[in-house]
């Protein structure tokens, strides 16, 4: 009974986590680890190697920690009860909304606001592309003498990522392979 019990409390801990967090999966880790926390599943050093562990994994970071919380705690049922605790929400929310948007996508009021979402939505995308580009040094590496080599080689490097996808229509799966490649040859 104490086992159904654990079950239970992971299960609704992570249907919560997952109803009423927003920001993506890395914005959700402080809720994440007040549950797991404050329900004794784990010490702060387990949690911070399971956060490590579900950031090298493929998948969703928060629902990663959620499965490897749920495996520690009560084995793979475990896993299962914490992972469908966290996506449960998310699946019901889109069922609803696509059952809603399927009943009013041919409106001409739907149509007109996604055309006129579809600039704002590559301006927010451009704006964090710009972002993610200025926290990298290489990219505002610029020095007294000039421009340094790195930088020369990083605009170089995107400008090629870029008429690789654009141009060539290469997958960007294989453009980020290559990138990692010439990263490790130039700057290993």
């Amino acid at each position: 009974m104490a086992f159904v019990s654990l079950l239970g409390t992971m299960f609704f801990s992570f249907f919560r986590i997952g109803l009423l967090s927003f920001g993506g999966g890395y914005a959700m880790i402080p809720v994440v680890q007040h549950e797991v926390l404050t329900n004794g599943w784990m010490s702060k050093a387990q949690f911070a190697e399971a956060v490590a562990l579900a950031g090298m994994a493929p998948g969703p970071i928060a629902t990663n920690i959620a499965i490897y919380v749920g495996y520690r705690t009560a084995g793979w049922v475990g896993g299962l009860t914490a992972m469908l605790g966290m996506i449960l929400p998310s699946l019901l929310i889109i069922w609803l909304i696509g059952t809603v948007f399927y009943k009013v996508y041919q409106k001409d009021w739907v149509k007109a606001a996604f055309y006129g979402l579809k600039p704002a939505v590559a301006a927010l995308i451009f704006f964090a592309a710009i972002r993610l580009a200025m926290a990298n040094p290489m990219f505002t590496g610029v020095t007294r003498q000039g421009v340094s080599v790195d930088t020369l080689l990083t605009y170089l490097m995107f400008g090629l990522a870029f008429l690789a996808i654009a141009r060539f229509k290469l997958h960007p799966l294989s453009v980020i392979l290559l990138s990692g490649l010439v990263g490790i040859a130039v700057y290993l």
